[in-house]
């Protein structure tokens, strides 16, 4: 009997040999990525490269199911690879602890048959959906906050992650900020799994369809986004190696937050940002930095209506 006879019964061999053949990116290693990874590496996906720049810290282990106690501190990205490997030594597991950023999304990608947004960052969504827009290729991203997620298929020839989420909500949840559910992020990450596998054997019709959990009702949604317009990445997301000596640098972090030092940037909140406000020249690009990239975003909206340059923003992270 071999390893994988349940599957076959069901898929055939055919659709077995292009999962061998198959290769994903993996963006994030936390709680989507437990069962993600445990999935995919258990039907035979080919190679699998998971980047993320964390390490594994106690608050992780109530959805983060691979990692134990004795976990705490070590990168997550390693560990992950060694329990793939004594799960199945078919799938080649490549750990990269980085951060994934506009500078390195296109390397992460060369060569991947599939990408799948693991990740707590919504500019990281971002940055993987206008990557793979242009690129062509599919995008399975998902997203847990409290009881509550979504999944869906972008791009590979449907629309990209923008033509559903133009615009951010004024306030952003996250799993630091809000607080979430393991087995909503089980679920979750298990649709995201059973998506990845229907592209990876030739189901495409997934892709341009997005999937709701509400585990408060235990009920799920969804809709088909085929046909919606993809608006353009206006403002998009750069890499602080892109920032130009002659760009209008703003740091709207608070000055105790963590994060990556820009001494060239002045310190604003995003209520200065106005018509009396900062303003950069006319032949100026304005660069606006925070740490999750929900502020820029919102200073970015505030300069546009009374300012017409081009605007970028920046994700620091811690």
């Amino acid at each position: 009997m071999s390893r994988y006879a349940r599957q076959t019964a069901v898929l055939g061999q055919a659709a077995q040999d292009k999962l061998a053949g198959s290769s994903v990116l993996v963006i994030g290693g936390g709680g989507l990525a437990a069962p993600v990874m445990q999935y995919l590496v258990g039907a035979g996906v080919g190679q699998i490269r998971i980047a993320d720049a964390d390490v594994i810290s106690l608050s992780n282990l109530h959805r983060q199911t691979l990692f134990r106690e004795a976990d705490i501190g070590l990168p997550k990205v390693d560990v992950i690879a060694k329990a793939m490997a004594a799960l199945n030594p078919d799938t080649r597991i490549e750990p990269i602890r980085q951060r994934v950023d506009p500078a390195n999304i296109a390397a992460l990608c060369e060569g991947m048959t599939l990408t799948l947004d693991c990740a707590d960052s919504f500019a990281v969504s971002y940055i993987a959906s206008d990557y793979c827009l242009g690129a062509g290729q599919p995008l399975v991203s998902a997203s847990v906050v409290g009881r509550d997620g979504y999944v869906g298929g972008f791009c590979g020839g449907k629309p990209g992650l923008r033509a559903v989420f133009p615009d951010l909500p004024d306030q952003l949840g996250s799993c630091d900020t809000d607080g979430v559910l393991g087995p909503s992020v089980g679920v979750i990450g298990s649709l995201q799994a059973q998506m990845a596998i229907a592209v990876l054997t030739g189901d495409l019709h997934v892709l341009g369809q997005l999937v709701t959990f509400d585990a408060g009702g235990m009920r799920f949604g969804g809709f088909r986004f085929d046909t919606a317009s993809d608006p353009a990445p206006n403002p998009a997301f750069i890499a602080p190696r892109d920032i130009a000596a002659t760009d209008f640098l703003i740091d709207l972090r608070a000055k105790d937050e963590k994060g990556p030092i820009l001494p060239q940037a002045t310190r604003h909140a995003v209520s200065d940002l106005g018509p009396h406000g900062p303003t950069p020249d006319a032949n100026q690009r304005a660069v606006l930095a925070c740490r999750s990239g929900l502020r820029a975003w919102q200073a970015a909206d505030r300069l546009s209506q009374h300012w017409q340059g081009e605007i970028k923003l920046l994700a620091l992270g811690e």
